[in-house]
Formats: C-alpha cells, sequence, structure tokens
C-alpha cells in the first residue's frame, strides 16, 4: 500500500505502485546482472526485525568446589594483571557472604582463606592486607564476593544443584569494578553451616549495606560503579567484621566494644549491628541491656514492614525444639513483638516457612500451623491483637537456603516472618 501522507492524486499512485511491482518483478527474476539501482547495505526494518538473534553463551558446567573457586580467582586477579601488568596492588577482602541470605558461612570463610593463599603464591603484584579501617584509608582495591545455591535454570530457587561463585575486585579510589571472575561449583563437600554469630542472631533482614555488597558482585562488569550506600558504609563495615569475629571466638566483651563503636558509626541502623549488640548483652548476661536492644530489633522490623525471627522447632511440630543458649529468651521475644506491635496498632501477617525435606503437601500445612500458634502466643501477650493478626504459610516455596537437610545450615528455611499488613486485610 502506498503511504497516504505522499499527497499523490489516485492515478499518479496507482501509475507508480505498478512501476514499482515491475521494477521488483524484473530484478526478482533477471539473470542479466544487477540493476541500475544500488542494493540497499543494510536489511529492510522488517527483516531486521525477524533475524535470529546470537543464542546466549551456555553457562558454566559446575566442578568440584576447589576448582570452580580457582578458576574465578584466575579470572579476578588476572583480569587486572593483564591490564595493569606488574603494577603492586594492595587488597582487603570484605568477608564473602551467601548471595541470598548475606550471612557468613564455613564455605565462604573458606573461600577466603584460599584467595588470600592464591593471591600471595601466584599472584605476587597483589599484597593482601586485613579488612580494617586504618587499610580502608589507604583506598585499596576491594575484593568481595558471593556464594549461592542455584537450581539447574542457574536460579536461587527449588533444589539446588549447584553453587554460583562470584567474585570482584573493586578500587576504592575511583569506586568502580577492575576485575571480576564467576564459576559453578559442585555441591558435594560444601559446608554452608553459618558462622556463630549468624547462627545465633534472632532477626534477619537484609539490610541496606549487604543488598548493596551484593548487588555490587552479582550482575556486574569491569567498569561498572560500586553500590553507593555499600561504599559510604564500608568504613563502620569494618568495625562490624571486627565485632563478628570477636563473638565468633568467644570474646563477646571485645565484640559488644567493636559494635558499639560501628552503630556509632552508622547511627545504628543497621540489623547485624543491632543483633550483634543483642547477642553480645544476652552471653555477657545482660539481660536488661538485651531486652532493651531487642525492643529495637522490633522496631526496626515493624518500621521495615518486614522481618524474620528464627524459632526453633521440633520437626513435624508447633512445639518449640531445645535450644540450650536461646530457647528461653523466646517467651520474651514474642511478648515484645506484641507488645511493640500493639502500640503502633499495627496489624500483622505472620508467615510460616519449612524446609524443603518431607511432602509439600505436609510442609504447607504445618507451615500454617506454625503460623497458627505464633499467632495465638502474640494475642495473649497482648488481646488487642486478636483482630489484627492472620496467619498464613507457604511450606517451602520461598526456601532461602533449599537444600533440605533440617540442621542449622537452612535454619533460615524455618522461620517465621512478621508482614505490616493493611489492617482491612485482617
Amino acid at each position: 500500500m502506498v503511504p497516504q501522507n505522499w499527497q499523490l492524486g489516485r492515478y499518479d499512485a496507482r501509475r507508480l505502485l505498478e512501476a514499482i511491482l515491475l521494477c521488483c518483478s524484473v530484478a526478482a527474476c533477471s539473470n542479466a546482472g544487477p540493476t541500475p539501482t544500488a542494493a540497499p547495505s543494510e536489511p529492510p526494518p522488517a527483516q531486521a526485525a525477524t533475524a535470529t538473534p546470537p543464542a546466549p553463551p551456555p553457562p558454566p558446567t559446575p566442578v568440584p568446589f576447589d576448582q570452580a573457586l580457582e578458576r574465578a580467582a584466575d579470572a579476578l586477579f588476572g583480569s587486572v594483571a593483564a591490564a595493569d601488568g606488574s603494577a603492586r596492588h594492595m587488597v582487603v577482602i570484605d568477608p564473602l557472604i551467601d548471595g541470598v541470605t548475606g550471612e557468613q558461612t564455613q564455605a565462604t570463610r573458606l573461600m577466603q582463606a584460599r584467595l588470600t593463599k592464591i593471591a600471595r603464591e601466584r599472584f605476587a603484584q597483589f599484597d593482601v592486607q586485613p579488612f580494617t579501617v586504618d587499610n580502608l584509608k589507604r583506598k585499596p582495591l576491594v575484593l568481595i564476593g558471593t556464594f549461592t545455591g542455584i537450581d539447574g535454570q542457574g536460579k536461587p530457587q527449588g533444589a539446588r544443584e549447584a553453587y554460583r561463585i562470584c567474585l570482584a575486585l573493586a578500587d576504592l579510589d575511583t569506586r568502580t569494578l577492575v576485575g571480576k571472575g564467576v564459576a559453578r561449583a559442585k555441591p558435594e563437600g560444601v559446608d554452608i553451616t553459618p558462622l556463630a554469630y549468624f547462627r545465633d542472631s534472632p532477626a534477619w533482614a537484609l539490610d541496606s549495606v549487604t543488598e548493596g555488597y551484593i548487588k555490587t558482585c552479582q550482575g556486574s562488569k569491569i567498569g561498572d560503579p560500586m553500590d553507593g550506600f555499600y561504599v559510604a558504609r564500608i568504613v563502620s563495615a569494618a568495625s562490624v567484621q571486627r565485632a563478628i569475629d570477636a563473638y565468633n571466638a568467644g570474646r563477646y566483651r571485645e565484640a559488644l566494644d567493636n559494635y558499639s563503636v560501628a552503630m556509632q558509626a552508622a547511627a545504628g541502623d543497621e540489623l547485624r549491628i543491632l543483633n550483634g549488640v543483642y547477642l553480645a548483652n544476652w552471653r555477657l548476661g545482660r539481660k536488661d541491656a538485651s531486652r532493651v536492644v531487642f525492643q529495637r530489633i522490633v522496631d526496626f522490623g515493624l518500621e521495615r514492614k518486614r522481618m524474620a525471627i528464627r524459632f526453633l522447632f521440633k520437626p513435624g511440630s508447633t512445639s518449640f525444639a531445645a535450644d540450650p543458649t536461646f530457647g528461653s529468651a523466646y517467651p520474651f521475644w514474642l511478648s515484645e513483638v506484641a507488645q511493640r506491635t500493639a502500640q503502633r496498632s499495627a496489624c500483622l501477617e505472620i508467615v510460616g516457612h519449612t524446609s524443603r525435606s518431607g511432602p509439600e503437601a505436609l510442609n504447607e500445612r504445618i507451615s500454617v500451623l506454625r503460623a497458627e500458634a505464633i499467632k495465638q502466643k502474640l494475642e495473649a501477650n497482648a488481646p488487642a491483637l486478636r483482630h489484627r493478626t492472620i496467619a498464613n504459610g507457604v511450606g517451602s516455596r520461598e526456601n532461602l537456603i533449599g537444600n533440605g537437610r533440617d540442621d542449622a545450615s537452612d535454619a533460615l528455611d524455618r522461620r517465621v516472618v512478621f508482614k505490616v499488613i493493611d489492617c482491612a486485610a485482617s
């Protein structure tokens, strides 16, 4: 059809169309060579639109853990070495984390130790130094990394069939990524049990610093900027890490001192700091102080509309499991959640979760029953909540770990989540 905006008369338009069709017919059928009109250098838009795009490269094949880590490390350090030659760089490692939960595990700690060894033995231009405030002031390269369980499609959901390793080197002076390394590891022999601080923390939610860390590593490429919030808090992150290391080693007084420093630097709005202050006080027998801090933890969750609390249940039951360390704290955890929610006149959806072990239909039912049990306990502590809470369960559909082991490694899969909702929905 001839476009109407050509403004031709009916007769002229018909003659022009006939000429075009005749020309096309001759060009298509003649063997006498090309027509005088030069062929277009690019295909018409309609042809370009239907061209088949190139297939994406296949994902890396999972290999044994040690081999995968070496591949990622070679790519990481090699990319910087290729660009800078023999230039020397100081490197600090902000401890590697699980790419979904943000927790440090036995596996991520082992990765950090091996990365340090690889750098020192095979890449002499990298001087690995401790992750401290003083070293950060020298604007070093910062090595970060995530270790994420994934399914066969590469997504962190369902049955985890492999682990995705993501490593990045960022220049703290230019605040850009200068190195990247990725690989996939087989799950055999991998221990993802959280380290003591993360295992003991009563509440879980990704704070902005951890989200910024993950964002800087995952889905990024060389030349991309570091996340701004992560950069702004990296100095206080060094104090937090000193506190975590002290807690993991059982030095609770030292841990509390470092958490206090970090709290002042970060304005006290990071859940990982609040968890740490609570844990250190609890371990030191300072129950009144730990109660005050737990109130702030609850307020943190209510202000952000969502937070998970780690209650350990007996398998297949709504009864709490015996927890010699924190089991005695469960009643006051529940009391504080109830009282702080009632004071705000807030409404809650209580969502139960289970691990992947067992039939999913049974998991769904257990998750609902656990949520209902928590609902009843909250209402007993604050009767005003009786018409402002609802219970729900999602079984194992929203697993964060997904290995189905029912041990300390996947405790977060058996969490209870408190969501602030519109009171009209309760």
